[in-house]
């Protein structure tokens, strides 16, 4: 079912998940209806007990769930902890076994599980990079000398399950909890996520859950951005700068949670400028939320909280901020973002990069709970200097002489970057479709079509027109939070 809105996408994802829970009791229910006693210890029971130097029966569950882009950190980390010198078996019982726990596994007089293949499942563990990990599977291993069986499923939302689970027993439930503690520390420590640069988005089959998706880490140096002197030093000494330095800040009392806010109309470099950032912050975990994806902040604050060093990137904060639907609540999904800033220790290695074309939206909010951001930058449009440098910039693997650029940049006050870069193409194009080679009357062609009448909105959509619409955005008004 598709809706207009993301709200009513995500009230649908959340009722998916609602009627997957209750069908997957359903089944359940069917799993169990034979006449039984629930005494008869299955043969995987058998060998549990074994492992265990207990009757499997007579011990009680621990279980812990994961969010299921975790999947592959559950095999790290028991690899960490020392899974290896244990064993690893499956479990028979084809699909009815998805929809009973540990415990129905063990005892059944139903179903006879047993010992078969572990089921796995090819899981992203980076950009184009898949692993086979453990999608259904039962580990026998010790913690401390103490013998312990572990559970471990993936996320199987269309049965039911829309987080990764283990199920723990041992002889005492002490034990139990040590393996999940160190469990959860071995996956944060080893994580296939540390490091990477993720985004979460949301699709039709994620019940509410946001999809994680791995993004190469991008290449943009320092000289590809054109900014007001000083601006691009100020902010990467606020989001990197303070991770480099960050020993010395904590030992003098400062704290390294930050959160940093780039302003300006469209096309100015405000991407650019984020994508330089993340350039730059290799090996530190960058969560990357664009637009509505914005949903799943406590998602990305969860991960940059348990992967720090970490940066957590959401552009177009002015897209959802009036949004009182998405999620879930009658405060807008902007109040979301800034409590989510707010729920670090001021010693969190975590960095915040905002973007917005319309700082009006956000700035009521901001200042009335201060300390979210710490710093706010803005992206003006290009001064005379700065455009001949953005327009030397964009033109330079093209075979247009300074003068012509020059002449170009000074006839075009008001304009961005993106300007500056379709007006190259658009000089490229006319060259190519004639079959010859490029001169500099294409370029001062291309000036004057764009600068054309007739190419108003043309003009406005590559940052070209220096005013903005005066009623905004169709569906905002200009009222700030």
């Amino acid at each position: 079912m598709i809706e207009d809105s993301s709200g009513a996408a995500e009230i649908d994802a959340q009722s998916d998940a609602q009627f997957a829970e209750l069908f997957r009791r359903f089944l359940t229910g069917v799993v169990h209806r034979a006449p039984a006693s629930g005494t008869v210890r299955t043969p995987l029971g058998d060998r549990i007990s074994e492992h265990l130097g207990v009757d499997a029966r007579t011990l009680a569950m621990v279980e812990e769930s994961f969010p299921p882009h975790r999947i592959a950190d559950l095999d790290a980390g028991f690899a960490a902890i020392g899974a290896a010198d244990g064993e690893l078996i499956g479990v028979s019982g084809g699909q009815q076994k998805r929809f009973v726990g540990l415990p129905d596994l063990i005892v059944n007089d139903a179903i006879t599980f047993a010992e078969a293949p572990v089921d796995y499942v090819n899981a992203d563990v980076g950009p184009g990079e898949q692993r086979n990990v453990v999608a259904f599977g039962v580990r026998l291993l010790a913690v401390d000398g103490a013998p312990v069986a572990v559970l471990q499923r993936a996320a199987d939302p269309q049965h039911g399950r829309v987080m990764a689970s283990v199920e723990v027993l041992a002889a005492e439930q002490s034990t139990s909890s040590t393996l999940i503690d160190r469990l959860r520390s071995a996956m944060n420590e080893h994580s296939v996520l540390r490091g990477q640069v993720i985004s979460f988005s949301q699709t039709t089959f994620d019940y509410g859950m946001g999809t994680l998706t791995f993004v190469p880490r991008p290449s943009v140096d320092a000289d590809a951005i054109v900014l007001p002197p000083g601006a691009l030093d100020r902010v990467r000494a606020h989001v990197i700068g303070i991770r480099e330095h960050a020993q010395s800040i904590r030992e003098g009392g400062g704290h390294l949670k930050r959160g940093v806010l780039l302003y300006g109309p469209p096309g100015t470099g405000k991407t650019l400028t984020v994508s330089h950032l993340i350039s730059e912050a290799v090996g530190i975990t960058t969560v990357v939320l664009t637009g509505q994806g914005i949903q799943f902040i406590s998602d990305a604050t969860q991960l940059a909280r348990a992967m720090q060093p970490s940066m957590v990137v959401l552009e177009d904060v002015d897209l959802i901020a009036g949004d009182r639907e998405m999620y879930g609540g009658p405060q807008p999904l902007l109040f979301a973002v800034l409590d989510a800033l707010d729920g670090f220790e001021g010693d969190a290695d975590v960095a915040f990069v905002l973007t917005t074309n319309r700082v009006e939206l956000l700035e009521r909010a901001l200042v009335e709970r201060p300390g979210r951001v710490d710093l706010a930058v803005e992206i003006p449009r290009p001064d005379h200097d700065a455009r001949r440098r953005l327009f030397a910039l964009y033109a330079e693997r093209a075979p247009f002489s300074a003068e012509a650029v020059a002449a170009v940049a000074d006839q075009s006050e008001g304009v961005t970057g993106s300007f500056a870069k379709e007006l190259v193409r658009r000089a490229l194009l006319r060259a190519a479709t004639e079959n010859r080679a490029v001169a500099d009357s294409d370029l001062l062609a291309a000036s004057d079509e764009l600068q054309h009448d007739r190419e108003s909105l043309t003009r406005r959509l590559v940052g070209g027109d220096p005013q903005p619409d005066a009623e905004g955005p169709e569906g905002y008004d200009d009222e700030p939070l």
